[in-house]
């Protein structure tokens, strides 16, 4: 044994020990559970005890990594749903967080714990690994990963459990919940569809490109109806006097339109001549992250997109909108056009990554030194972002963009894929063993206290969360759920959910409600500090 414990002193040897080991044991599953990634924690933690180390610099790489590439994903949608009825999803993320932050100080004055200790089990509790890189930064107490090992086990069972059982307990059919409790997701408003009938003279003889309806907002023009012709839409087609213009759009832009030029008629959208309408899946790896100016669609194929479908809801076209997988487009042209548009959005037989490596590096290296900037809260002290906080900021501002400057964000999902889950083992790894060099100790001294304190921390929250959601903001058992699971980071428990109920409707509530309970769960470790 001489010779192993020799090799193991290696800590790049060491590491791949844990990886191989931690994730053999993440991949077995009891009556369908697994403990996943935190594998490799535990078996982090247990090297730990007997000594050994990690490197402290690459587990903060790991983490970095981990974090930019959650931001990156993250960033549209984030400061989408800002400016939308979504903010009511990112409230009761922070809410959750909130009530957690809340029950820690209580737990931590009755049982007398230690301020690392506590904010480690808030983070474990949350199954925040975030949480856990700012508590430790904030505490530089090893025993803040003592607490966050302790709790996390529960708190990824006890959400993927509550999940499961409540529906049956409150014996909800899903579909018809649904259907009853529309919630903020099923108040977008959706296009519509009409036809004007132009009869203002200054628009005669001119084409769709002069006349830049976009000053409409949301309006399209899909065809043009001249006597019994169907005429494709595109940037050259000239528009006369009595032409019917086939407009998709919100109701305020399509009334604003009408009034300006014309009136609305009644006309049957049936397809005929040689106009068609179809919709396309988007699928390829090359067109996700791109939006429909960049594909310039009309001028390169001659089809007008009128409508995207997202989660089941249609939204009216905006042409600076990224694409994500699963975005149906509904699209306007001859059939010979509609074919070549729509090998654009098919898969393409070999799947690619594109991790631009300088990209990538100006990130991190703009993220750490953002996290590593003083901010001073009156009364609070002072507390900085870390190497958690500022990578997540910047690459969610960067990920909302697409593209600043020779940075390039838009990396395909197998790409963002790979750089999370190298960065989360990396991270885990680094904290597991930090951990376990003190965890026997902890428990042999708290014992129960520790457990029972991370149920509570758990628990209260999602009550409160779901109470939140369902009784004040009239929410479907689905959307509850997906808020609440994005509220308490818990991907495990969306899976939960979604094996549940043929809908995305869980997804939508839950990458709403996740990237601020990620945020507020970084800050609020470091603030905690300053009340235990």
């Amino acid at each position: 044994m001489d010779w192993v414990v020799v090799l193991l002193k290696e800590p790049l040897l060491l590491l791949f020990v844990i990886l191989f080991l931690g994730s053999v044991l993440g991949q077995m599953e009891i009556r369908g559970l697994s403990l996943g990634s935190s594998g490799v924690l535990l078996v982090a933690m247990f090297f730990g005890h007997w000594g050994y180390d990690i490197p402290h610099t690459v587990q903060n790489l790991g983490l970095s990594l981990f974090i930019v590439a959650i931001g990156l994903q993250a960033g549209p949608r984030f400061f989408r749903m800002m400016r939308s009825s979504g903010m009511i999803f990112g409230f009761i993320g922070l809410i959750i967080v909130f009530v957690a932050a809340i029950t820690t100080v209580v737990v931590a004055k009755a049982f007398d714990l230690s301020p690392a200790l506590s904010i480690g089990i808030m983070t474990g509790a949350l199954t925040s690994t975030p949480g856990l890189a700012a508590a430790l930064h904030a505490t530089n107490d090893p025993l803040a990963s003592v607490g966050y090992g302790i709790a996390y086990p529960f708190g990824v069972l006890a959400v993927v459990l509550f999940v499961q059982l409540l529906p049956k307990v409150l014996k909800v059919d899903m579909e018809k919940d649904l259907n009853e409790y529309s919630g903020p997701v099923r108040n977008e408003e959706s296009p519509e569809v009409t036809t004007i009938e132009v009869m203002d003279p200054n628009i005669n003889k001119k084409t769709l490109k002069e006349l830049r309806f976009n000053q409409y907002g949301s309006v399209v023009i899909s065809r043009v109806i001249r006597g019994d012709r169907n005429i494709i839409a595109l940037n050259d087609t000239v528009i006369l006097n009595g032409d019917r213009l086939v407009a998709v759009g919100l109701r305020e832009d399509l009334n604003r339109m009408i009034e300006d030029i014309g009136k609305e008629v009644s006309t049957n959208l049936q397809n005929h001549d040689h106009v068609m309408i179809r919709k396309v899946t988007v699928d390829s790896e090359e067109i996700i992250g791109k939006n429909i100016k960049e594909l310039e669609l009309r001028r390169k194929y001659g089809v007008t997109v009128t409508r995207i479908e997202r989660g089941g809801f249609e939204y009216n076209q905006s042409a600076r909108w990224p694409l994500e997988r699963g975005d149906i487009l509904t699209l306007v042209s001859s059939e010979d056009r509609l074919n070549d548009a729509g090998k654009l959005f098919t898969r393409k037989s070999l799947v690619v990554t594109n991790i631009h490596i300088l990209s990538l590096s100006l990130i991190l290296l703009i993220g750490i030194a953002v996290g590593m900037i003083p901010i001073h809260l009156p009364g609070l002290g002072t507390i900085t972002l870390g190497v958690a906080g500022g990578p997540l900021f910047i690459a969610l501002i960067i990920g909302h963009f697409g593209k600043i400057g020779p940075i390039r964000a838009r990396f395909f999902q197998p790409s963002n894929q790979v750089i999370r889950d190298i960065g989360l083992v990396l991270f885990l790894a680094g904290a597991g063993t930090t951990a376990g060099q003190g965890l026997v100790e902890v428990i042999q001294e708290e014992g129960f206290r520790l457990v029972f304190g991370g149920a509570l921390i758990t628990v209260i929250p999602m009550i409160v969360g779901f109470f939140l959601s369902r009784k004040i903001f009239k929410m479907s058992v689905i959307h509850s759920l997906g808020a609440l699971c994005g509220g308490m980071t818990s991907t495990p428990g969306l899976g939960a959910v979604n094996q549940q109920i043929d809908s995305d409707d869980a997804s939508i509530a839950y990458a709403a409600a996740y990237p601020f309970a990620l945020i507020f769960v970084a800050i609020i470790s470091q603030l905690l500090i300053f009340f235990l």
